[in-house]
């Protein structure tokens, strides 16, 4: 396959669905992360780790009562843990993308990837693409809703290895969301390179338009178990890292 130049110094990766099947993110990760959440805030409860999670979430809490979230209670311990995690499940029954959630998500999933119960999934062409884009000198980073904690530990515990070695940044919801340009113009402050130096790729069109709002060059992965896309865009479309030199 002819592969087409790269003239980026920078790639931005989205995850889910780009550099991992969005099967794996929805059957296996999700689940995990439901099962074990509730063991881990009870466990954690009193931990550095979630306080200010908690307060967050408490926060959040009061602005979903419009939408018939439960409601956090503070009457006794127990009862406050025991309405947290019913407010956890209903957050990820939503699939929000809420920092304090994802929080939560990260910590489990870092324990199933350390235990061994947890074996992420990559695309077999991104780790060659990854070795590549490093011997041309380009850094690579990630963006995903996913905390930034997840992140290193889904690129360290994959199928194809130990990941981590080329990826310099990852950056998560506190950098802002995935649909608002100014997500994007920040990451590129962060990376210290020019927006149009940077090649963004993700499954997602809002997050492509805002990018490119931003100046990112971008790039739209199409892959087996994505959905469709019928909105009309002008983003370059590719099936494979494999595309690009």
């Amino acid at each position: 396959m002819a592969r087409s130049e790269v003239s980026s110094s920078a790639v931005l990766l989205d995850i889910e669905g780009t550099t991992t099947p969005i099967r794996f993110v929805y059957e296996t990760l999700f689940p995990y992360a439901r099962d074990h959440g509730p063991s881990l805030i009870r466990e954690l409860w009193d931990d550095e780790s979630l306080r200010s999670v908690r307060e967050q979430l408490w926060k959040q809490n009061e602005m979903d009562q419009s939408e018939g979230a439960p409601r956090l209670q503070r009457r006794t311990p127990e009862l406050e843990i025991a309405t947290v995690i019913d407010y956890y499940r209903w957050l990820m029954d939503r699939d929000r993308k809420l920092t304090p959630l994802k929080t939560i998500q990260g910590l489990v999933w870092e324990r199933g990837f350390e235990t061994g119960e947890l074996r992420s999934e990559v695309f077999a062409d991104v780790p060659p693409a990854l070795s590549r884009w490093r011997e041309a000198g380009r850094q690579t980073a990630i963006y995903s809703s996913g905390s930034a904690l997840a992140q290193q530990q889904l690129f360290r515990h994959s199928n194809r290895g130990d990941l981590t070695g080329f990826i310099s940044a990852y950056f998560d919801t506190r950098t802002g969301g995935k649909r608002e340009a100014e997500s994007y113009s920040a990451i590129a402050r962060q990376l210290k390179t020019a927006p149009g130096d940077i090649l963004f790729i993700s499954d997602v069109l809002e997050e492509l338009d805002a990018a490119r709002d931003a100046g990112l060059t971008t790039v739209v992965c199409v892959r087996a178990g994505n959905a469709d896309i019928t909105k009309p865009h002008s983003h370059r479309i590719i099936r494979s890292f494999d595309e690009l030199s």
